[in-house]
């Protein structure tokens, strides 16, 4: 992958071996997070964003989840559901992912760390880590958002089945307006239906 602003190009290049480790950790997290960033880069093609925009959304669709590698195996390969403690323990990982992002002191890090950290905000106000609603939540993070829970329930996991385009459909729009941006996801609608990472279960 290469990306025209060369600030951003280095950043993704000097971060690869954060992706490597990531795919040797959880393999399904990382594969999940290349479907993701391909998902997340056309809903912002599509929304117009600008280059440096759509270069932050490139490199914070990629790593969304690189916080993981904090998290510990008992909880981030649990077969089951987690218990509360648990959950609050892998909810760490967005602000894990924004210190890991920050930590490179590359140019470009700043704008990526912050989509990451916000990456499971709620657009009323009820997500995680600072409980920020509506626009306060960055654009880029709000089309990550949309991008992961799609490809998260389209996917197989120890914890849940893997459900079918519409009855992830169905959960996208009973969701809009709580967890997801209403404008966005008209956008989403336009997008997924012929998108290659539209699950072909039907």
């Amino acid at each position: 992958m290469e990306l025209e602003d060369q600030v951003f190009n280095s950043l993704l290049r000097y971060t690869k071996a954060l992706s490597v480790a990531l795919g040797y950790r959880d393999r399904l997290t990382r594969l999940h997070s290349e479907r993701v960033q391909g998902l997340s880069v056309n809903i912002g093609e599509y929304c117009g964003l600008s280059h440096k925009e759509i270069n932050a959304l490139t490199i914070a669709a990629s790593f969304h989840d690189i916080g993981k590698i904090g998290i510990p195996d008992y909880i981030l390969l649990k077969p089951s559901q987690l218990d509360e403690a648990e959950w609050d323990v892998m909810k760490r990982h967005s602000e894990i992912g924004e210190k890991i992002m920050l930590s490179t002191e590359l140019e470009g890090s700043q704008q990526a760390a912050l989509v990451i950290r916000h990456h499971h905000e709620h657009y009323i106000g009820t997500g995680y880590p600072d409980k920020l609603s509506g626009k306060n939540i960055p654009i880029c993070s709000r089309i990550i958002t949309i991008a992961d829970s799609y490809d998260a329930m389209a996917t197989t996991r120890s914890y849940h089945h893997e459900r079918t385009h519409l009855e992830i459909m169905a959960i996208l729009h009973e969701e809009t307006g709580k967890k997801h941006d209403p404008e966005l996801m008209p956008v989403f609608c336009k997008i997924i239906e012929s998108s290659k990472f539209r699950t072909a279960k039907s």
